[in-house]
């Protein structure tokens, strides 16, 4: 059992531990000297102490962020490519598989993609998956509704326990008629247990014309989503935790650009950043833009947001084998996690996203673009 004059000692050095050092006052920079236990025990106890604070310190702390986030240049080396477009299923054909959205957990990928096909225009589809690039252990398609509805996110919110599946579908009742919605699942793996859609607004919002790819992310007091309008700007509303999905603010403007679509943000694992990646066009070609900010309702700043120095595009990549697409359209960054925090690493940063040839787009609608799902592997180089 452990002596009084032990847990003494223990509790002296704890707090000594925790002290900051105050040069106008060398005192408090000394051990504790009544401590009636010797150097031999007391050292373990102080390791494991050192130990358990370097364990719990987070991912990245004390460590500058990779250089492409602090000059902005990106080189990414590009896969095969990883997923293509579902069989046709009777008189239904599919054109593309687009929209990944994607977590590991359980040992598997579980991923969830817009399809795009004829008669039925929009569908979700579930792809369960162990290695990129193999056949699916599962690809059913999703039966939330007979409507459209397509451009998933899926995240574990912890504190209600479920999965939440994020998307957009259509009410003509409302205005703008595309929404929002949301289901929630307890089981990620089965295909069958998503609630039926629900809107994240009850009517409205007032002030938006046009919106569409919905994305969400949580600090610790609050979840945020966003939105672009097709029209150069990204925008911000946001709810308490305690009243998600609910009680959602009126959407502000946060960024002015040249941006487009697919504004997907994370949290820079281990560092006080969150990076915004958010889809671009130039001609008939897409690439994807990147920008900074210290808060989630702070000011977003440029980090790569020209097609001559672009987060994703064709500029920088470089492919494994031979090249296959000249677009990189709405993707995933591969997180660190699958919670509400949507954190990545930076120093291990992957995105799966939709690619296709100028060959292949040449002369077709938007919806028959035969997209296919590939990886970027962030390149970085060694100082």
């Amino acid at each position: 059992m452990r002596s009084w004059q032990g847990w003494n000692c223990e509790r002296l050095m704890a707090r000594y531990l925790s002290q900051k050092p105050d040069t106008t006052n060398p005192r408090i920079l000394r051990p504790p000297q009544k401590c009636a236990v010797s150097f031999a025990e007391v050292f373990p106890r102080v390791w494991s102490l050192a130990l358990a604070i370097l364990w719990l310190a987070p991912a990245g702390a004390g460590q500058d962020l990779p250089q492409p986030f602090l000059t902005g240049e990106f080189r990414w080396e590009i896969s095969e490519p990883v997923l293509s477009v579902r069989p046709q299923e009777g008189d239904q054909i599919f054109f593309s598989v687009k929209d990944p959205t994607v977590v590991w957990f359980g040992g598997r990928w579980h991923l969830f993609c817009t399809v795009r096909g004829r008669p039925r225009t929009h569908q979700i589809e579930y792809i369960r998956l162990t290695n990129w690039g193999e056949p699916p252990d599962t690809r059913p398609l999703l039966a939330i509704t007979d409507g459209y509805y397509c451009a998933p996110q899926v995240f574990y919110y912890r504190p209600h326990r479920k999965w939440y599946l994020i998307y957009q579908t259509t009410d003509p009742s409302r205005k703008p008629a595309l929404q929002p919605a949301f289901s929630t699942n307890e089981r990620l793996e089965d295909p069958s247990g998503w609630s039926a859609p629900e809107f994240l607004y009850p009517s409205g919002p007032e002030n938006v014309d046009r919106w569409i790819d919905f994305w969400i992310i949580c600090d610790d007091t609050r979840a945020h989503l966003f939105f672009t309008s097709l029209d150069g700007r990204m925008w911000r509303a946001e709810t308490s935790r305690e009243n998600f999905p609910r009680g959602w603010s009126e959407p502000r403007v946060v960024l002015k650009a040249d941006i487009f679509e697919a504004a997907h943000i994370y949290r820079l694992r281990g560092y006080e950043k969150y990076l915004a990646i958010v889809e671009a066009q130039r001609g008939s070609r897409r690439y994807y833009k990147a920008y900074l900010a210290s808060a989630l309702d702070g000011t977003w700043h440029p980090l790569a947001d020209r097609w001559e120095k672009p987060f994703l595009g064709l500029e920088n990549v470089r492919f494994r084998g031979k090249p296959w697409c000249h677009s990189f359209s709405h993707g995933e960054l591969l997180r660190a996690g699958f919670d509400e925090y949507l954190e990545v690493d930076p120093h291990n940063l992957v995105m799966l996203f939709q690619g296709v040839s100028d060959q292949q787009m040449a002369g077709k609608s938007y919806g028959e673009i035969p997209w296919k799902l590939g990886l970027a592997k962030l390149v970085i180089s060694k100082p």
